[in-house]
């Protein structure tokens, strides 16, 4: 009988060290600057430049295309030192994440040399799959590509999409065949400056101001046969793949937003003194922040779960969107009761944290709203009743 211990919460001495190289940058380079992007809804170039340097822009690009080939574990890692700083800044610099998944799943060897070549020489991407009647519903999408000739000629706009206005290249879903429903949605690589794509200025937004997100616009966009990604009606099944990945990344923003707002309450209620004694002395602020800590590490570990499950080619269609759910609805929570610990301070955009409960709030939204994961864990309970 082994007596070998087949679970750890222990980090390796690599990811340590990946770990403390995403704080310090978020410490270093993003908390300086957050302030200043968050007001002016800047694109924050000069951040996201020197995250390029470091590679945070390529952290699921495997290693033989340039990337830093990070597991998902390791990923979450990254994303919960970055949204720590601010996860408008971190969304832009982690956005390539979600618009390489597809080519990562389903590209060929001459798509993935040539479009994740692209990123590692310092290129940006857009994953394009929301349309103003299509979100959490896939299957709604009402983009068209009509195939002609050797080409697609696809047609529709998509929206609310990050980092559309500095993208190369675009991850755009579409139906080839509307009849076949799920099975007859297909995926495409559309670079930047093909005539009849467009994107428009970036959306004004309640939070995460430092991410631009926009519309875009495809009118007869002509796409040559070889940019789509697998075959055609597989576009569905990508889409599903990408957010067994993605949604843990959310969770792991959420936790990263929640463990500021929770470090900045401590430090408040720490020193803001009433009736003779720091406020945390009073249990009604005291238990307040304890349960920040509990929540906050719950959802820490149905994140990490659920990335070590992908990492390891078992199912997490269940727990991502628990990690997803769970965290970002937490962290909602968590930021409200920071502003709430705070008082007045907290409502004043002088402290961040009225910044934090802004900056979360989406966390419950995209990816699947926190409505859609429950009906998903729904399905999957009762699936064999």
């Amino acid at each position: 009988m082994s007596n070998k211990i087949g679970m750890s919460f222990s980090l390796t001495e690599e990811q340590a060290m990946i770990k403390q190289m995403a704080r310090e940058f978020a410490e270093n380079e993003i908390i300086p600057h957050a302030e200043h992007y968050d007001k002016t809804h800047e694109y924050p170039r000069p951040v996201v430049e020197k995250a390029q340097e470091l590679g945070l822009t390529l952290l699921n690009i495997p290693e033989e295309y340039g990337g830093l080939g990070l597991s998902l574990v390791e990923e979450m890692i990254v994303a919960e030192e970055l949204s720590y700083g601010c996860s408008g800044i971190g969304l832009s610099i982690t956005i390539n994440c979600l618009a390489a998944l597809p080519i990562v799943i389903a590209g060929n060897e001459e798509q993935k040399q040539k479009y994740l070549g692209k990123l590692v020489d310092g290129g940006m991407a857009a994953y394009c799959v929301t349309e103003p009647e299509a979100g959490s519903d896939v299957a709604a999408l009402q983009t068209t590509a009509v195939k002609d000739g050797d080409d697609y000629i696809i047609n529709g706009t998509k929206t609310f999409i990050t980092g559309a206005t500095v993208a190369d290249w675009f991850t755009v879903f579409a139906y080839t065949d509307k009849e076949k429903r799920h099975n007859g949605v297909s995926a495409f690589v559309i670079e930047k400056g093909t005539p009849g794509l467009s994107v428009g200025k970036p959306f004004d937004k309640l939070g995460q101001c430092a991410s631009d997100t926009a519309e875009v616009v495809l009118e007869n966009v002509r796409v040559p046969a070889s940019n789509m990604l697998g075959k055609e009606g597989y576009g569905f099944m990508i889409a599903m793949k990408v957010f067994d990945r993605s949604r843990p990344s959310v969770g792991s923003m959420a936790v990263g937003i929640a463990r500021r707002a929770m470090e900045e309450a401590i430090k408040y209620a720490a020193e803001r003194k009433t009736m003779g004694k720091p406020i945390y002395r009073h249990q009604a602020i005291g238990h307040m922040i304890a349960d920040m800590a509990m929540q906050i590490e719950a959802a820490r570990l149905l994140v990490r779960k659920a990335a070590w499950q992908y990492d390891n080619d078992e199912s997490n269609v269940m727990s991502a969107s628990m990690a997803k759910a769970f965290a970002a609805d937490m962290a909602m929570k968590v930021t409200t009761d920071a502003v709430q610990v705070l008082g007045g301070y907290g409502y004043m955009r002088e402290y961040p944290v009225e910044k934090l409960m802004r900056d979360v709030k989406v966390c419950q939204i995209y990816e699947g709203t926190s409505q859609i994961q429950r009906n998903i864990l729904v399905r999957e309970l009762f699936k064999n009743s």
